[in-house]
């Protein structure tokens, strides 16, 4: 049976928006992805253990350390694309920091989206940083909207969905061909894809780091399109991908 549309699942090492621009209207179902965050500067100035517990940790990375005013103006032109590139009633999921949520509302209603709610995952065994002094951060939030609709495709098979997720940091073994600072589990990904999506949809993320997004889509049968800048984790993201063809 032929596809639905022409669109191929593929990789890119290239900036996000940029490329999106080139990206046919309302030709994706889903995005879900996790922007930068806007806080390396912010943790820059806290009473922080950071870097003495693991140096590739995003805030002494350089790629985390926009001014606020810039980081607002990049992701106001991507939420942009996001809304011209995905259908009608396509849902955007933005992992993001609490403290940035507000902002990223904002922003994402002036684009056309609708906010549907934000939802928690819960790491059971974060990383013990400044326990002795303060509560261990343990959560990320994860931003659910949808394009020029109010309700778009939701799979709860019955059940009561939700929002809240609940899983270990990722894994040893999801790391076999290269670690990312703010990787996410494949659990969490099949969650959302699989509640989020039909099969033979096309899931895009826009800031792929090492492709948990893109290996979760592949393994549920949907087709993704996976954009990173890094060529390091481009890379990762690439080996994790062929690997699943050899299985």
């Amino acid at each position: 049976m032929p596809k639905k549309n022409s669109i191929e699942s593929q990789l890119y090492n290239t900036e996000c928006t940029e490329t999106m621009r080139t990206f046919a209207d309302k030709s994706i179902d889903c995005i879900i992805t996790d922007p930068p965050y806007n806080l390396g500067l912010f943790m820059h100035n806290r009473n922080t253990n950071l870097k003495k517990m693991r140096e590739n940790q995003f805030a002494y990375a350089g790629w985390d350390n926009l001014e606020f005013d810039e980081w607002q103006q990049n992701m106001r032109l991507w939420l942009q694309e996001c809304n011209r590139v995905l259908k009608k009633k396509g849902t955007l999921i933005i992992f993001m920091a609490i403290i940035k949520v507000g902002d990223v509302i904002k922003l994402a209603e002036e684009a056309g989206f609708y906010y549907k709610t934000t939802g928690i995952w819960h790491k059971t065994n974060p990383m013990p940083r400044n326990m002795k002094i303060q509560y261990v951060n343990s959560t990320e939030c994860w931003i659910y909207f949808v394009n020029e609709g109010t309700s778009g495709t939701f799979h709860n098979n019955g059940k009561v969905c939700h929002d809240f997720m609940e899983s270990s940091v990722c894994p040893g073994s999801e790391k076999k061909f290269g670690k990312h600072p703010t990787q996410k589990p494949l659990s969490i990904m099949k969650q959302l894809i699989e509640t989020l999506t039909n099969p033979d949809d096309i899931v895009l993320d826009s800031f792929m780091g090492s492709g948990s997004t893109c290996v979760a889509a592949k393994q549920l049968g949907r087709r993704y399109i996976g954009i990173e800048l890094n060529e390091e984790y481009y890379n990762i993201a690439k080996a994790r991908l062929n690997a699943l063809d050899k299985k």
